[in-house]
C-alpha cells in the first residue's frame, strides 16, 4: 500500500466519462490524496479558482471548452498559474502533447493508461512542486537571473518570472550544473524522474517555455546538438 502524503494535497480531477473520474478517484483518495471532480471545462475552472488544488488531472477531451483551453486559462489566470497539470489524451498524435506541454502542462499520459502509473506521475509533478532544498544556499545569481530555491521564485533584471513547478526545477537543475551539458535523459530522471529512453520531446517543449519566459535571459540555456542542454555559467553579452 502506498504512504499517504503527507501534505494531504487535493487534487481536480476533469473528464466527462464518469468511468474514468470514477477509476482516477478511487486510486488517488486511496493514496491518501482529496479529490474533487469536474466534468466539463468552466466547473474546472470555476473549482480551482475556488479550491486551489495542488494538481489537475485534465482531460484533453471536454465538452464545449476543451482541456487545451482550460490549460491555457488556467496558466493565464494569477490565481491558478501555478497549479500543477497532467493532461489526459485518448489521442496518441505527437502534436497533441506537444500543444499541451507548450501552452505549460506538466506531463501526460495516454489513454488507456495504468492506475499505478497515473499515481506514481502525480506523486513526481507533486515532489517537484515541493521539493526541499538540495543546496544550503538558497538564493543564487547567474548573470541576470536571480534563484531562490527556497521560495521557489525566479527573477531577471529585477522582474519577477512566473513558472510552474516543473519549469522551476527543469532550470534550477541547469542552473546548478551550469556550464556542463545535460542530456535529454538525464533531464527526465531528475526533474520528470522518467526513463531515459522515453518522451524526449517533453524536455525540449519545456526548454523552449522557459527560454520565452525568461525573455533576453533565455538566451543563456544553449541547445548542445546531438547531447541535450547547457546553461551557461555567465549572460552573453548584451544580456
Amino acid at each position: 500500500m502506498n504512504p499517504s502524503p503527507p501534505s494531504a494535497d487535493r487534487i481536480l480531477v476533469v473528464d466527462d466519462e464518469p468511468e474514468i473520474v470514477a477509476l482516477v478517484t478511487y486510486h488517488l483518495a486511496k493514496t491518501g490524496y482529496r479529490i474533487s471532480t469536474a466534468a466539463s471545462g468552466q466547473d474546472a475552472l470555476d473549482i480551482a479558482r475556488r479550491e486551489r488544488p495542488s494538481l489537475v488531472v485534465l482531460d484533453l477531451m471536454l465538452p464545449g471548452m476543451s482541456g487545451f483551453d482550460v490549460l491555457e486559462q488556467l496558466r493565464t489566470d494569477d490565481s491558478t498559474r501555478d497549479v500543477a497539470v497532467l493532461m489526459l489524451t485518448a489521442r496518441r498524435e505527437e502534436p497533441d502533447r506537444i500543444r499541451g506541454l507548450s501552452l505549460g502542462a506538466d506531463d501526460y499520459l495516454t489513454k488507456p493508461f495504468s492506475p499505478q502509473e497515473l499515481v506514481l506521475r502525480v506523486g513526481a509533478i507533486l515532489r517537484r512542486s515541493g521539493a526541499a532544498p538540495t543546496n544550503t544556499t538558497d538564493s543564487f545569481a547567474i548573470g541576470p537571473l536571480r534563484i531562490d530555491r527556497a521560495a521557489m521564485t525566479v527573477v531577471v533584471d529585477d522582474r519577477a518570472v512566473e513558472l510552474t513547478p516543473t519549469e522551476f526545477k527543469l532550470l534550477l537543475t541547469l542552473a546548478e550544473r551550469r556550464g556542463r551539458v545535460q542530456g535529454r535523459g538525464h533531464l527526465l530522471e531528475t526533474v520528470w524522474e522518467a526513463a531515459p529512453d522515453i518522451q524526449t520531446r517533453t524536455v525540449d517543449m519545456h526548454i523552449q517555455r522557459l527560454r520565452t519566459k525568461l525573455g533576453a535571459a533565455g538566451d543563456m540555456i544553449e541547445t548542445v546538438r546531438g547531447f541535450g542542454y547547457r546553461l551557461r555559467a555567465a549572460a552573453p553579452r548584451g544580456v
